[in-house]
């Protein structure tokens, strides 16, 4: 497994005070971005990550835009571009009892409680109120949508990559 997680894509610059535009892929974009909190950037072509440490932070459209210490000018950012922002897996804080980071759900394998194999997690939506695991099945070549809620999502194992449902009417139809 990969030592460092995406948090997201330098886009472009937006304006002339050294603020990128970036296209999150983090489950936890406001405690990435906080003032002070360090990341690093992974850019086409060279071999070390540059660290950055993050000035400001603030929502625009479906962007986040993010401003670096040291980095005050549109001159100084306009390199960033096209640059993947990571942390270190060593950044990351354990979650409370019931709740996973995005790369532990995606690849487990989904059963029902009957033992029927219904495929893989192979991404996950936030559309609102709960989490919906998008699941791959190789034998109907279809993904099923299952919500992430207690009455559904009944074990989820991360070390195994096992997580056991119990189907609510018409969800696997």
């Amino acid at each position: 497994m990969s030592e460092w997680f995406n948090v997201g894509k330098i886009v472009n610059t937006h304006g002339i005070r050294g603020e990128v535009r970036v296209i999150t892929r983090s489950d936890f974009a406001d405690e990435r971005y906080e003032e002070g909190s360090k990341l690093y950037l992974f850019q086409p072509g060279k071999k070390e990550p540059v660290p950055l440490v993050v000035r400001s932070h603030r929502k625009h459209k479906q962007f986040d835009l993010v401003s670096f210490e040291g980095y005050p000018s549109i001159n100084e950012v306009q390199p960033l571009r096209d640059g993947i922002l990571k942390v270190h897996k060593e950044q990351l804080e354990d979650l409370p009892a019931g709740e996973f980071y995005y790369y532990e759900i995606i690849g487990c394998e989904v059963k029902t409680i009957e033992g029927e194999h219904l495929g893989k997690v192979k991404d996950i939506l936030s559309p609102g109120a709960n989490d919906v695991w998008v699941v791959y099945s190789d034998e109907t070549k279809k993904d099923v949508l299952i919500p992430y809620i207690e009455h559904v999502v009944k074990e989820v194992d991360v070390v195994e990559k096992q997580i056991l449902i119990e189907p609510m009417e018409g969800l696997l139809e």
